[in-house]
């Protein structure tokens, strides 16, 4: 079972290259910080716009650094069934702990088409699976009918999910086998999806409190809920500036004033604007995280 706070790790760049010296440090400090497990080369990893070789290397060094202290759970989703297929052999070969697979996007499968894609990926691995369901990206919506569907299939373990629709987990959890994993894919709403049956949160602020982002977490699992309800109210502000533009440009600014990376980005994602930098750095600044 995967739980508690997970971060989505960004990937940081130099001169338009992977830095490498700077992911160790990312990845040491959100260990450090109580982190219950790591998502290399999702979307908040810039996942478009890596080739297959910094994707591969990617996971390889997050893998090696991590040294087994946490779950690795790769991210290997494509819209290419074949291409997700590589990604996450690769994933396994290297000794992720699971593997995360978006949806597929540009593409529009049919409910039939979803089931067929995620199904033809889990037969080709022995590594578990989560499901990531993120309609505001990938313009699919994986139904309840789909996913129960897949989750009979023995290494489809679990659900990213970030549909913000609260409802959706309690429809979906008594249909699924005991184990099956809810994640939280919106940190805006993650402690209510906890109270909605949710195990945890693969999250954008857990990059920069991951922390504040555990310890939420942790209080819940611990059921001191008005500790969650604190943790949750401290961070509302920081979750609401890492969105105010397209992600990761904001929480890529964060981890540069916190001294984790620079703030590059690759294209077609540029550089934010002065008014949500001065949001971000008051929300930091509020925290005492600078």
């Amino acid at each position: 079972m995967f739980f508690g706070s997970i971060p989505a790790v960004i990937t940081p760049f130099k001169n338009h290259e992977v830095d490498y010296e700077s992911l160790s440090v990312i990845l040491n400090h959100l260990i450090q910080n109580g982190s219950n497990g790591l998502v290399p080369c999702g979307t908040t990893g810039e996942s478009p716009t890596l080739s297959h070789e910094e994707h591969k290397k990617i996971i390889e060094e997050t893998i090696r650094i991590s040294d087994k202290r946490i779950p690795i759970i790769a991210g290997t989703g494509s819209n290419n069934t074949a291409e997700a297929i590589d990604f996450t052999k690769h994933a396994e070969s290297n000794g992720a702990d699971a593997a995360l697979v978006v949806t597929p996007y540009y593409n529009k499968p049919t409910q039939q088409g979803l089931f067929a894609h995620f199904e033809k990926i889990a037969k080709s691995v022995k590594i578990p699976i989560i499901i990531y369901n993120i309609p505001g990206r990938s313009v699919v919506d994986m139904s309840i009918e789909t996913m129960i569907k897949l989750s009979k299939i023995d290494n489809i373990v679990g659900v990213k999910d970030a549909t913000n629709d609260l409802f959706r987990p309690l429809l979906t959890i008594a249909n699924m086998k005991s184990d099956f994993c809810f994640l939280s894919g919106e940190d805006g709403t993650a402690l209510a999806f906890l109270a909605q049956g949710g195990h945890g949160c693969i999250s954008v602020t857990a990059n920069i409190a991951p922390k504040l982002c555990s310890e939420l977490q942790k209080a819940w699992r611990e059921k001191d809920i008005q500790k969650a309800q604190e943790f949750n109210l401290k961070l509302a502000k920081l979750h609401n500036s890492l969105f105010v533009e397209s992600s990761p440009g904001p929480v890529k600014y964060a981890a540069s004033l916190i001294g984790l990376c620079n703030s590059e980005t690759r294209l077609p994602l540029v550089e934010i604007t002065e008014k949500t930098k001065n949001e971000v750095f008051n929300c930091l600044k509020d925290l005492s995280l600078i």
